[in-house]
């Protein structure tokens, strides 16, 4: 049987930014999501760091905000599992990038997209380490009434995400 331990990783994301945490496969894939996040947002600030999993193993960075990069650059060293890609945005929401995103060949899966405190759940074994889940935020309190429809709806509009 192989020995493992589980660790639990807090991502800390500040006031105004949010964070996308996937699984890509392959070097080009920080290039790739650079054009991708260019392309979907263009007023977007973010910074990208992806693990690789073989050869160098290193931290690849890319980004047009060095706070940004330094951000992603310093989880995912916390992270240290291979093929996971963090992304710190700023100036743009996950769902204005997660369709183009979503299409980026290399991307494997997405895991988390939040502004919410993040806490990535990490397995160590002797060959590495792999995200096996998220706590993304919060447990539920309840669930939400008619009151709690109507601010919902009036929150959606006023981020402009519905018309009226």
């Amino acid at each position: 049987m192989v020995e493992y331990k589980i660790e639990v990783v807090d991502i800390k994301i500040p006031e105004g930014v949010n964070i996308i945490l996937g699984i890509s496969h392959f070097i080009k894939s920080v290039e790739d999501i650079y054009e991708a996040l260019a392309d979907s947002a263009p007023s977007i600030k973010f910074g990208i760091a992806f693990c690789e999993a073989s050869g160098k193993r290193l931290v690849r960075r890319a980004g047009n905000d060095e706070e940004l990069i330094d951000m992603a650059i310093n989880a995912a060293l916390k992270i240290g599992a291979g093929h996971t890609f963090i992304i710190f945005i700023r100036d743009a929401y996950p769902i204005n990038v997660l369709p183009r995103l979503k299409t980026v060949p290399e991307v494997c899966s997405i895991l988390a997209a939040t502004a919410n405190p993040l806490q990535v759940i990490v397995v160590e074994t002797p060959q590495g380490r792999g995200v096996i889940g998220v706590v993304d935020g919060y447990t539920p309190k309840g669930v939400e009434d008619r009151k709690g429809i109507e601010e919902r709806k009036e929150i959606i509009r006023k981020l402009g995400y519905k018309e009226g």
